[in-house]
């Protein structure tokens, strides 16, 4: 049965993976990826990538390294970024593509937040140590080398510990509501988190949605606003959804009249991550993200590379 509404034209019928030319969403070391920026940018012209975002969460660290690999093997880098929000007491990412990293309003914004990350991380580590796990905060500090800690960080290091099979295990044992290492954190606004990207001349988009595990109803509300406060987009390629999650998030891409963007989430080359280039493609009947910077009225100044 069609969903009301929905015109059956639109179903979506997904080819087996292919080398994808845009990947707008991808994580390095200066969060919580495997790779460096020059690492990444590497990795993604090697399986043809032309269009790449760095997406750090809630970091542009990187973006100026990326930005002089991506030169030196003609990639055209998007600089980006994954900010993190809380909307109803639930854990919501936006992504900001092409952003200008030198915008102070960005900045400012994005310094609260790495200052809520390195108070949390502080916090998980003495969780940890009271439940008989010590000495994480060193192991993990020396894993992020200059990035910040992240909870995949602290994953990482109880995978090491042999306290859990895998990252997912990690979080599904230890840092998910109700575990050991879990801190709840109240994060940005859903309205600062897009106005810290619209006023650094970017493009705000809803990543990942089918993630949130929100009813329909809630999807809508959390639309709606995201509308209002000035969001111009939805992931509707995930590297971690199902064809059923992308055929929901068209839907609302066309719904909401929302740009349509793709991105792996791509973190490492472990197979737990997605990878990079393995990405079908857009809908055609949707408009896709990057001709906001693609056309010549685009507004996005000089943040696009």
């Amino acid at each position: 049965m069609e969903q009301p509404g929905i015109d059956p034209s639109h179903r979506i019928h997904l080819t087996p993976f292919t080398t994808l030319m845009y990947d707008l969403h991808t994580h390095s070391t200066n969060s919580d990826g495997a790779y460096t920026p020059t690492e990444l940018i590497r990795q993604a012209g090697l399986v043809g990538i032309t269009t790449l975002a760095l997406t750090d969460h809630d970091s542009t660290a990187g973006v100026a390294e990326a930005r002089q690999a991506a030169t030196a093997i003609g990639l055209h880098l998007i600089p980006a970024v994954e900010i993190s929000t809380t909307w109803h007491d639930k854990s919501v990412h936006i992504v900001g593509l092409g952003i200008d990293p030198a915008c102070p309003v960005l900045q400012q914004g994005l310094h609260g937040l790495q200052n809520l990350r390195a108070e949390r991380a502080q916090r998980m580590d003495r969780q940890l140590a009271d439940y008989g796990v010590p000495g994480a905060m060193t192991a993990v500090q020396a894993m992020a080398g200059t990035g910040m800690v992240t909870r995949t960080h602290f994953a990482r290091y109880l995978v090491r510990c042999g306290l859990a099979a895998s990252v997912r295990d990690v979080f599904d044992r230890y840092l998910t509501p109700g575990k050991p290492g879990y801190v709840a954190t109240e994060w940005a606004s859903l309205e600062a988190a897009v106005h810290w990207i619209n006023t650094a001349g970017g493009v705000a988009v809803l990543a990942h949605p089918q993630r949130y595990r929100l009813t329909g109803t809630w999807m809508r509300r959390l639309l709606d606003q995201f509308r209002q406060v000035g969001g111009r987009g939805i992931e509707v390629i995930s590297g971690t959804g199902s064809q059923a999650d992308t055929q929901s998030s068209a839907d609302y891409a066309k719904r909401y009249d929302l740009l349509a963007s793709v991105g792996s989430d791509f973190h490492s080359p472990d197979a737990v991550w997605p990878k990079l280039g393995r990405l079908p493609p857009l809908p055609e009947y949707l408009t896709p993200v990057w001709q906001a910077w693609e056309t010549a009225d685009s507004g996005l100044g000089t943040g696009v590379s």
